[in-house]
Parts: C-alpha cells; sequence; structure tokens
C-alpha cells in the first residue's frame, strides 16, 4: 500500500445547538485551519489547506469526515486546487464522508484547475442516514500552457457516490481525456472551457422548489448551458458549462443563498478567501 501524502480525519458534533469538533487528526500535506463561526446559527466553518500549493506527481490525499446528528459542517479549500504536470503517475485524492440523521454538509471547494499534462483523479463517498442534508459543487478549469490550449491536461476523472440508509442513490462519473476525446463535441464540453456540477439532497426538494431555482436563471443567455434535474430521491443535480468560473460560482451562490434562506432560515456563510 502507497503511503498518503496527506491525511484529514474530522468528526464534529452538536453540543447545546453548536456544532464543534469531536476529533481532528491531520498528517502530512493536508491541514485545517482553526473552526470558524460566521454567524450565531451554531454552523462551523473550516477550510482545508495544503501547504504544498498544489498537487504534484503521484501525490495521494485522503479524507474521511464524520458528521454527528443535528451538526452542521461547511468544509471548503482556501484557494483552488491545482494540479500540475504528472508525468510519471496520476495525483489522487479520495473522501469518505458520513452524515447522521439531521446534519448538514456544505462541501464547496474552491474550482479545480488542471495545467498542462496533469493527471488526477477524485473519489468522493457520501453515506447519508434519512433526514441528512448535502450541498456539493466542483468546477473544472483549464490550466494556463504555453501554447494557449483550453484543454492541455491529460486527464481528470471525479467520481461521486452517494448513499442514503445503505441504498447507492447517485453515482456521477466525470471523464475528462482530451487526448482520445473531442472535447467540443455534443455531450462533452460543446464548445465551452469550465465544467460545474452541484448535488443537492434535501428532503425539502420539490418540482416547485426546482421551477423556482430554474427561473431565478437568466435563460435568455447563450455564454452559458444549464441542466437541472431531480433524483430518486429527494435531491437534484445541476451542470453547467460555460467560459467563466466567475459565471459558474455565481448561479451557485445564488443557489446556495436560496436553499439556506429557505430551508435552514439563515443567509449563507461568506467564503472570503483573499
Amino acid at each position: 500500500m502507497e503511503a498518503w501524502t496527506g491525511i484529514l480525519n474530522m468528526d464534529v458534533e452538536n453540543r447545546k445547538g453548536k456544532t464543534v469538533a469531536k476529533n481532528v487528526y491531520f498528517q502530512g500535506a493536508f491541514k485545517v485551519m482553526r473552526p470558524v463561526y460566521h454567524d450565531d446559527s451554531g454552523q462551523v466553518c473550516y477550510y482545508l489547506l495544503n501547504p504544498g500549493g498544489g498537487y504534484l506527481d503521484g501525490d495521494r490525499y485522503r479524507m474521511q469526515i464524520t458528521l454527528e446528528k443535528d451538526s452542521r459542517l461547511t468544509l471548503t479549500t482556501q484557494s483552488a486546487t491545482k494540479i500540475y504536470k504528472t508525468p510519471k503517475k496520476f495525483a489522487y485524492q479520495e473522501a469518505d464522508v458520513f452524515l447522521k440523521e439531521g446534519s448538514y454538509l456544505e462541501y464547496i471547494p474552491d474550482p479545480l484547475i488542471a495545467y498542462r499534462h496533469a493527471r488526477y483523479k477524485q473519489k468522493n463517498v457520501f453515506r447519508l442516514e434519512k433526514g441528512a442534508t448535502l450541498f456539493y459543487s466542483d468546477i473544472i478549469t483549464p490550466g494556463w500552457s504555453p501554447e494557449d490550449e483550453l484543454f492541455s491536461y491529460d486527464l481528470l476523472q471525479l467520481i461521486n457516490e452517494i448513499y442514503v440508509d445503505d441504498d447507492l442513490v447517485v453515482y456521477d462519473h466525470i471523464k475528462m481525456d482530451p487526448k482520445n476525446q473531442n472535447m467540443n463535441a455534443l455531450g462533452i464540453m460543446e464548445g465551452f472551457s469550465h465544467l460545474g456540477s452541484m448535488i443537492v439532497i434535501g428532503e425539502h426538494t420539490s418540482h416547485d422548489f426546482l421551477d423556482r431555482l430554474y427561473r431565478d436563471i437568466h435563460t435568455d443567455r447563450n455564454d452559458y448551458i444549464i441542466g437541472i434535474s431531480l433524483l430518486p430521491v429527494p435531491g437534484f443535480t445541476v451542470r453547467i458549462l460555460a467560459n467563466s468560473t466567475q459565471l459558474i460560482e455565481g448561479i451557485f451562490a445564488d443557489y446556495h443563498h436560496i436553499i439556506s434562506e429557505e430551508w435552514f432560515k439563515k443567509k449563507p456563510s461568506f467564503l472570503r478567501k483573499y
């Protein structure tokens, strides 16, 4: 078994309406900052840190996060995840996340930037008890290359598995392989350069709520394509193709705002990074 470049294990629990860390352990090139409470709701926020500044050849990272009953956690990164040239072996990250009944996780990492000849694989497994709520988003962004190629990276593979009461309800697999795919083809990037994905599991989901989200977007614009779909369990997914990180972030922020106010009667945290 190969050694991990960085490990993070964290358990949080609700103590009299305030979410606090029950256990935090990190090792290697993976750390978390001190907990931040953005308001008086009791929801805690942790910023993930990569002291190395980016993922290099053969780097391997592992997270294990547990949210106890009725706890609320925001997990984000301090900055974009940068994947650099990986000539010998791809970089890899995996996460196992457990959400107990009544808990709420916002996992909102900054964009993933893949530079020239980068190879990266990621697997997230979320295990929810009934009554837990998950808000997850990610954005794939092409990095700079000397030839100004939009897709100079070699491989990006992102897998999300979501279980509710041990039943697999979502299997989301994105594979970007510019050497073997026509990245501008229908069903792939379709002439766009950035890809945003959002997955929400929550019992407040309804057809009316999705209609509200759809009306919130300017559908007459031609600088992005968006799709919203219901899941077989209470929840939905959003996929966006665009040419700007900020455009995707703006739409996701709007949706985050609506969910926070309508489902939890609070304003979303302002995740200032600079």
